[in-house]
């Protein structure tokens, strides 16, 4: 048995249990909401290790919910969406989610996708954990990345950033001047063989830029390497 807590949200009861039994025959706690007033409300009052969230929602809709969310609470968003329209998955991207799928799935796609994402924030909290003070920060020009906190802090202001915002600046960051493509950022930060679009980099990539850049059309920091992928200037 392990110890984590799932909050799973579809207002769809079928689709709750069938989900609420695999996850807990893999060892998961469960906790169920079925609009998005109440997947907010057991969110904050929960703490849940991931949320698994459905975009159609009564109530608030699954984008609101995000939303809502991400201001207080920093633990992975998985979001499942009956739509194949791309705009939706950046939506959600934008808004603070981590990953998403898209119904019909495979369960056990899904619970490697829970598992690759919990296992990421896990190891990215005990890294945090078993660091000093000093070996917890990277210094990029006037960019403080504080590992520990998980925020980058720019001319004394603290930046908060989503689980995988952080993770992407700290993978360039750790590597200045190294450009990386974005089936490495896909690898690196999502930690599986990711299939999906590469565009949920580039969208990652902006939604980061638009919290630690000054100018998004003119970065400081995060370089586009047209064709190639991204990098952190330390130059």
């Amino acid at each position: 048995m392990n110890d984590k807590k799932i909050l799973i949200v579809d207002d769809e009861k079928p689709i709750v249990d069938i989900l609420k039994f695999n996850l807990e025959k893999e060892g998961y706690t469960t906790i169920e909401a079925y609009d998005g007033e109440e997947a907010v409300q057991k969110a904050l009052s929960e703490n849940p290790d991931l949320i698994l969230l459905d975009v159609m929602l009564p109530k608030l809709d699954g984008f609101t919910v995000c939303k809502k969310i991400r201001q207080s609470l920093n633990c992975p968003i998985l979001m499942l969406t009956a739509k194949e329209d791309v705009v939706d998955k950046i939506i959600g991207l934008e808004l603070g989610a981590d990953d998403y799928m898209t119904k019909p799935f495979s369960i056990r796609e899904l619970i490697a996708r829970i598992k690759a994402n919990l296992r990421k924030y896990v190891v990215q909290k005990q890294d945090a954990e078993g660091t000093d003070s000093n070996s917890s920060k990277i210094t990029i020009k006037d960019m403080v990345i504080d590992t520990e906190r998980y925020i980058a802090i720019i001319n004394n202001k603290t930046i908060d950033l989503t689980m995988k915002e952080f993770e992407l600046l700290k993978l360039l960051a750790t590597n200045p001047n190294q450009v990386y493509t974005r089936e490495q950022i896909l690898r690196g930060v999502w930690g599986y063989d990711y299939y999906g679009d590469a565009r949920t980099v580039d969208v990652t990539v902006r939604r980061l830029r638009e919290k630690i850049e000054p100018s998004s059309s003119e970065p400081k920091y995060l370089q586009t390497k047209r064709g190639i992928g991204y990098y952190i200037s330390n130059n």
